[in-house]
């Protein structure tokens, strides 16, 4: 069903009713103030069309994409776009491209048994839900026990935001030296380790911590973190059955062009 907004926000709206839906948001607003369980989202527009074909061309930086869209179509006047987390990013992406060229998405894939390249479709109105193992807490953290140091540590999962200032410091890191991602990552996703929360003891923890650790926290936040299970089949000309992953970047956007 289409809804009409009473009364334009301050993101990407003018002054009178524009239509718009309502989209579910994977996270069940459990990790936001609002706690919102779902937002009202526009309809892409020709106006929008031309945002796409800025970072098709490379005329901007192409991990922007995604906050620029929903900057412009998200019309929810107490919740920031940047504040959201990636499953809710993902369910708004889908919606708009659904809602504007419908499900189906064909993209190159390669035949493992012979390594040729061929176009597998799917139906992106397919894709639901991931299923977890653990909740947040009523903070909307995560508490899990590190495997080699055996430290109980919380997790946050990162903003949309704060994954584009992860990106942006990778973008101005000095030529020629490889960017800490997934130090700064961690130094944003740790909120406490053992019960303590001082800043300085979390990134010093960080620093001297063993890869077993860090591998588990990413995977334990991938595994239960709120989003899209992305992961689907398609079948290969040799008959093989090939699994990927729906991708959320400028290409996903590319038939608009």
């Amino acid at each position: 069903m289409v809804f009409f907004m009473d009364q334009a926000s301050a993101y990407g709206q003018m002054n009178f009713n524009l239509p718009h839906d309502v989209v579910e948001l994977p996270t069940k607003g459990l990790f936001y103030k609002s706690k919102k369980k779902t937002v009202k989202v526009g309809y892409l527009t020709a106006t929008d069309e031309n945002i796409i074909a800025n970072y098709l061309s490379g005329a901007k930086n192409k991990d922007g994409l995604a906050l620029s869209l929903i900057r412009s179509k998200l019309y929810e006047p107490d919740l920031r776009p940047e504040e959201l987390l990636t499953g809710d990013v993902q369910a708004i992406l889908l919606f708009l491209r659904n809602t504007s060229f419908g499900p189906e998405y064909t993209f190159n894939v390669t035949d493992p048994s012979d390594g040729r390249k061929f176009e597998g479709t799917i139906l992106l109105d397919e894709i639901n839900l991931k299923r977890t193992e653990f909740q947040p807490n009523e903070n909307g953290e995560f508490v899990t026990t590190l495997p080699r140091t055996g430290v109980e540590v919380k997790l946050k999962p990162l903003t949309l935001y704060e994954y584009q200032d992860i990106s942006d410091k990778a973008d101005n890191y000095p030529t020629g030296r490889v960017a800490p991602k997934v130090t700064w990552t961690l130094q944003k996703m740790i909120t406490s380790i053992d019960g303590d929360t001082d800043k300085g003891k979390i990134v010093q923890f960080i620093e001297q911590m063993p890869i077993m650790d860090s591998k588990h926290i990413r995977k334990f936040m991938d595994e239960n973190e709120p989003s899209l299970d992305l992961r689907k089949d398609v079948i290969a000309p040799s008959g093989e059955k090939v699994t990927i992953n729906v991708a959320f970047g400028v290409e996903f956007f590319r038939p608009f062009i």
